[in-house]
């Protein structure tokens, strides 16, 4: 499985950004894909989270009525739009796959997107 993350940028408080996850390959094995933010000197932290199916989403406090996960099933393709930015929410955004139903700790993810930099200025 290949992951392309897209759609990162420079932003003001209080605007939107969209980005994509293109995944290519043997996606049938996918049963989950997330979202994961990385600030500087930070941890990388969970962000949302959406069974390949569509069917689920999670979220983290953080990003709950704010970001909206999903899925074009067409496209492979996973989305994550993100409103009412703020200045916190600046970090680099991965998206990974879950292929067994159980990763929860980012090292348990087994594929990775290269990353997409958001950097909302207040």
């Amino acid at each position: 499985v290949q992951l392309q993350a897209s759609g990162g940028g420079l932003v003001q408080a209080g605007g939107s950004l969209r980005l994509s996850c293109a995944a290519s390959g043997r996606t049938f094995s996918i049963y989950r894909m997330s979202w994961f933010r990385q600030a500087p000197g930070k941890e990388r932290e969970f962000v949302a989270g959406i069974r390949w199916s569509g069917t689920v989403t999670t979220y983290a406090d953080s990003a709950k009525g704010r970001f909206t996960i999903s899925r074009d099933n067409a496209k492979t393709t996973v989305y994550l739009q993100m409103n009412s930015l703020k200045p916190e929410d600046t970090a680099v955004y991965y998206c990974a796959a879950d292929l067994n139903g159980v990763a929860v700790r980012p090292s348990e993810y087994d594929f990775w997107g290269q990353g997409t930099l958001v950097t909302v200025s207040s």
